[in-house]
């Protein structure tokens, strides 16, 4: 069962109790440790210390949509310039993070707004390049009252002092029989009095039209494997919670579709590693191509890809292990 709804508050579930698995500050967990946009790797995930690679729900994206845009971001790992959006993305998520560190009382719309400058203000000490997505003072000021805007719609749509999430931040991931790693970053686990785990994940943008709701679930069901790999238990609720018009869509998922992804995702993984061991990358144009921070490398725009590295190649290829 799924279901977009606009509503006032969502469903609080009761009190947390302890979920098992590791807890990251990471931005992201993907396939290669692929770099933030516009940031570049660390010296461990470039060394011998760099963490074996695993699939994951965006990465997969990536490859659906377009085999070349997969490889610049997780073997070539080119940078990429920061995005309005995802940057306003990271930010409204490290405050909605922080607000939950104080006690449920405190946890007001106000004081999440007092977080948001000091939020900012290590945002851009961790990524100074932020700062060349503006050309002002005033372009600044309107993309902060944005973010301020997006707070305020969280509290319209829930109410965090009724709330005391198991986890948030939550690295996760587990290996499949085939010996495909996956490997996923979960923004806030609930669990009722009853055990019932619901995920929710925070959305900047606008919710999905229904006919795109399911591809908008990928990412959820994704997770939901994961955990129910974990812990032997299907998540009860999948949530995402679309700040940018106020609507939430959830979804119940069942046992059934959980195997039919990971069968799935077994596919697309020996796709992945054909092509990986093949060289052949081959560039899949859509509308999507206009957000593209590869142009200038992708054949059909008529540019000319960098050699791939063999060392991404070969690391890439450890999201399976030998069997």
């Amino acid at each position: 069962m799924q279901q977009i709804v606009a509503s006032p508050e969502l469903e609080a579930l009761g009190a947390a109790a302890p979920l098992g698995g590791p807890a990251t500050a990471t931005p992201e967990a993907d396939v290669a440790a692929a770099p933030t946009p516009g940031s570049a790797a660390s010296p461990e995930e470039t060394g011998a210390a760099r963490r074996r690679a695993a699939l994951s729900p965006s990465r997969a994206k990536d490859f659906k949509q377009c085999p070349l845009l997969f490889r610049f971001r997780t073997v070539d790992r080119l940078p990429e310039p920061p995005s309005v959006a995802a940057v306003k993305g990271t930010l409204v998520h490290a405050v909605l993070e922080h607000l939950f560190d104080l006690p449920a009382a405190q946890r007001t719309e106000d004081a999440a707004q007092r977080l948001l400058d000091p939020q900012w203000a290590e945002l851009q000490e961790r990524r100074p390049e932020v700062l060349s997505m503006f050309t002002g003072p005033e372009d600044l000021g309107a993309w902060l009252a944005q973010a301020r805007s997006l707070l305020t719609q969280y509290f319209r749509m829930e109410n965090p002092t009724r709330l005391e999430p198991a986890r948030r931040e939550l690295l996760v991931e587990t290996e499949l029989s085939s010996g495909v790693l996956l490997r996923g970053f979960v923004d806030r686990l609930d669990v009722a009095p009853n055990g019932a785990v619901r995920v929710v994940d925070y959305k900047t943008g606008r919710s999905p039209r229904p006919r795109f709701a399911d591809e908008a679930l990928f990412q959820m069901r994704f997770y939901g494997l994961v955990l129910w790999r974990l812990h032997g238990t299907v998540p009860a609720r999948l949530q995402l919670v679309y700040l940018g018009d106020g609507r939430t869509l959830a979804h119940d998922p069942e046992e059934a579709e959980l195997v039919q992804l990971e069968r799935e995702l077994d596919e697309l993984w020996r796709t992945i590693a054909a092509t990986a061991r093949s060289g052949d990358f081959a560039p899949r144009t859509s509308r999507l191509c206009d957000w593209c921070s590869f142009q200038a490398h992708c054949p059909a725009f008529g540019g000319r890809p960098p050699t791939a590295p063999e060392d991404g190649i070969d690391h890439l290829l450890t999201a399976q292990a030998a069997r």
